[in-house]
């Protein structure tokens, strides 16, 4: 595989475009937003240049990793001579059904498609296309550039030697690949998730506020950021989606979403991408504070 093309230029994507186009693939980068590829661009050089001056890569690497990828608005462009197609959309389950029968249908026979979902059924998105023994996960964790693992999930028709391919792959970027088998959540979110959900419970019920239970979580069981902190680090509208997908696909009320994260979605508070969740962020810094409703 040498051609890839990235859908979607948000976080997930800009970072998968970064790492392949980092070992010399040949990346096209496709977002219907040119201000959305502006953006990734100008993201994925930042990174650049904070790993030159970390002295990781040298400046040469940068410019050729730039060089590298090339940006699309139209999606049958930007997959007609692909290898392998790597869907980054937003978690929206129809949003990728139809992003998948738009990639089956102008890609090349041979082409691989992937979706980075993070917990979205593969087998049911492969059944809208006319390959689905070539759709498999693979799941990126965030930021893309730092994280080592790749989730590789297999839908129910995906082939060994499609798996096997996409395992090699992963390989090749560095990244330390994990073959799962797809059932809701896959392994990260499904473990992931409710222990996240389980930190918003007790906060709703007041067993203790926002910063005391993320210090406990951080110095008692070792992780490096709390599981509210880490809520709005990954988006709480995402956190809900993922939780509702396990709720709906195992039927068990253990994964039913704590009535405080759906209020705090609806009401727009996602988090860092909304500048406020359980914290309140500071525009232009990394610096938080605890989020006004939830201050003693």
């Amino acid at each position: 595989m040498k051609y890839i093309t990235v859908i979607g230029a948000g976080t997930m994507g800009n970072g998968i475009a970064h790492v392949f186009a980092m070992k010399g693939f040949q990346v096209n980068l496709m977002d219907v937003s040119e201000k959305a590829l502006e953006k990734a661009l100008a993201t994925i050089s930042k990174n650049l240049d904070r790993m030159v001056a970390k002295g990781k890569i040298a400046e040469a690497d940068k410019d050729s990793t730039l060089q590298n990828i090339a940006t699309f608005s139209k999606l049958e462009e930007a997959v007609k001579n692909a290898d392998l197609v790597v869907e980054a959309a937003t978690e929206n389950t129809e949003l990728k059904l139809d992003i998948f029968r738009q990639m089956d249908a102008a890609a090349p026979a041979g082409a691989v498609l992937a979706t980075n979902t993070s917990s979205i059924s593969i087998t049911r998105i492969a059944a809208v296309t006319n390959r689905p023994e070539k759709v498999i996960g693979m799941h990126f964790m965030n930021p893309v550039p730092v994280m080592k693992l790749v989730e590789v999930i297999r839908g129910y028709a995906t082939t060994d030697a499609v798996t096997a391919a996409i395992m090699e792959l992963s390989r090749k970027l560095d990244k330390v690949p994990v073959e799962v088998n797809d059932y809701p959540g896959f392994v990260a979110n499904r473990i992931l998730m409710p222990m996240i959900n389980e930190a918003i419970y007790t906060l709703y019920e007041g067993v203790a506020g926002v910063e005391e239970i993320d210090t406990v979580m951080k110095l008692g069981m070792a992780h490096p950021m709390g599981p509210l902190q880490l809520a709005d680090f990954i988006g709480l509208d995402v956190c809900l989606a993922i939780l509702n997908v396990l709720h709906d696909g195992f039927g068990n009320p253990k994964y039913a979403p704590c009535p405080l994260l759906v209020n705090m979605v609806t009401a727009g508070r996602l988090g860092v991408k909304s500048g406020e969740g359980f914290y309140k962020y500071i525009p232009g810094t990394r610096d938080k504070e605890v989020a006004p409703n939830f201050r003693k």
